[in-house]
């Protein structure tokens, strides 16, 4: 070869390579929009829960709150455990194993409905729990109400779950967002009208909302299920074939690689929950700001959540081709995205911080004084908003290669180890106050997501040398 031709063929190759770059880049944005969307409407039947309840007082709000903290944990555990489902299904139609993604599909239906014989325990018992937590009679006795209407709910919550991870593994992931745009105004007419006794329905309050939620999360399985039996490119897969076997190998495959997600997610939920009671202790303003900056994170949390996914499907596909290469340039570029988009995002609340605080209070000295707090929260959380965005994904970018269990170990040692004590140590040592408390948050959340960063790295150097 020519000097010419050398000369010739550097251009070409970087060419090429940015080309594979971009590409990478528009396939992980147009898997990852979908999902995003579809957790934005998850959140958005949330809210109209609570918008319908608040109609019925202040003590219902509350005990709402607290059946919902009681719901979570036990539904967080089933929605580790199912997540699984992703990097299987991802993995198997990668290495062009078909019967394989049909089985990880059904092992996911088969765990959803296993791990809510014990998990639904916890709001069956909800009453007790609360009582025993130092809660007030009245709340506790309101909230299970609330919760025996949620409990059915949890087996087809989790089961179509279970079927947005497969539709997503297989590149399909749009049926989620419709038939979750399609059960937002179903769960705000029935809610209504269970709430409050329309349209010849009987008037069950606390009761009829978790009723109504429960009949929608029935509606959203059975619509999912329709579509992976009747629809391209889903109905090809067969899924429902022989359903009623079990296949108890990968039935552990999926366990050992979702149980660490459940108890990550576990330790996440609980820091926060955790950060919500030092903030009680601190004051009810503090409190209150707290859980508005919170919000706020959880809605920005909604697009890296959804590239994150989209990162886990990559990363699981090219690992399952065998192409390395693939492999690292899926996972670098979910993790950029979502830094870019986080970064833009934060500089939108800081910007908006104050206006976006008052959206959520009233008028009058206290509220207020809390609006400026969420506010303060919100700029000292512009590097945990951004950070929560990088480990997120990274953790989405790991689940794909199928490594779970490193990642639970870092969260432990970041978010409790450090990030909590951090929290404790600035908030009541340092006298930081509330803004101690955030700022050990971002140390924790900082630090969990470098080292993820950096477990990704270090795993495909790693993978790269063995091949």
């Amino acid at each position: 070869m020519t000097s010419f031709d050398n000369a010739e063929s550097g251009p070409a190759t970087r060419n090429a390579a940015r080309g594979v770059v971009a590409t990478e880049f528009i396939e992980t944005i147009k898997l990852a929009l979908p999902i995003a969307l579809t957790q934005l409407g998850q959140i958005a039947m949330m809210t109209t829960d609570l918008a319908l309840i608040g109609r019925l007082g202040d003590q219902a709000v509350a005990a709402a709150s607290l059946a919902h903290t009681v719901f979570f944990v036990a539904f967080v555990i089933g929605m580790g455990l199912v997540s699984a489902v992703a990097p299987l299904a991802a993995q198997a139609l990668g290495a062009r194993q078909p019967r394989l993604v049909r089985r990880a599909l059904r092992v996911g239906l088969w765990a959803a409905l296993l791990i809510c014989v014990p998990m639904i325990m916890l709001p069956l018992f909800g009453e007790q729990i609360l009582l025993m937590l130092g809660q007030s009679p009245e709340n506790a006795r309101l909230a299970q109400r609330y919760l025996l209407g949620l409990a059915p709910g949890m087996a087809p919550a989790l089961c179509f779950m279970a079927i947005r991870n497969f539709m997503g593994a297989v590149n399909r992931p749009e049926p989620g967002l419709w038939i979750t745009l399609a059960a937002i105004p179903a769960n705000g007419l029935l809610g209504y009208a269970l709430i409050h006794g329309h349209w010849g329905l009987p008037k069950l309050e606390l009761l009829g909302a978790g009723v109504a939620t429960t009949t929608v999360n029935f509606g959203m399985c059975a619509a999912a299920l329709w579509f992976t039996y009747a629809q391209r490119p889903f109905k090809k897969f067969h899924v429902l074939g022989r359903f009623w076997k079990i296949d108890w190998p990968l039935m552990k495959k999926l366990v050992v690689i979702g149980a660490p997600i459940a108890v990550s997610f576990l330790l996440e939920y609980g820091l926060f929950s955790a950060a919500g009671l030092l903030m009680g202790l601190i004051s009810t303003t503090a409190l209150a700001a707290h859980q508005i900056a919170l919000q706020i994170a959880a809605i920005l949390f909604m697009v890296p959540f959804g590239i994150g996914m989209a990162a886990t499907v990559r990363v699981g596909q090219a690992f399952g081709r065998g192409e390395l290469s693939a492999v690292r340039r899926a996972g670098f570029v979910a993790i950029v995205l979502g830094i870019v988009f986080m970064t833009v995002m934060t500089l939108a609340v800081i910007v908006v911080r104050f206006d976006l605080a008052l959206l959520f209070f009233g008028d009058g000295p206290q509220s207020f004084a809390a609006a400026s707090l969420a506010a303060t929260l919100m700029l000292i959380g512009a590097t945990f908003f951004v950070a929560d965005g990088i480990q997120t994904v990274a953790a989405g970018a790991l689940r794909g290669l199928s490594d779970t269990r490193i990642p639970l170990l870092l969260a432990a040692i970041s978010y409790w180890a450090i990030g909590f004590t951090a929290a404790c140590a600035f908030a009541f040592w340092l006298n930081f106050g509330a803004v101690g408390v955030w700022i050990g948050l971002s140390i924790g959340t900082g630090l969990y997501a470098i080292l993820l960063v950096l477990r990704f790295r270090s795993l495909t150097y790693r993978l790269r040398a063995i091949a």
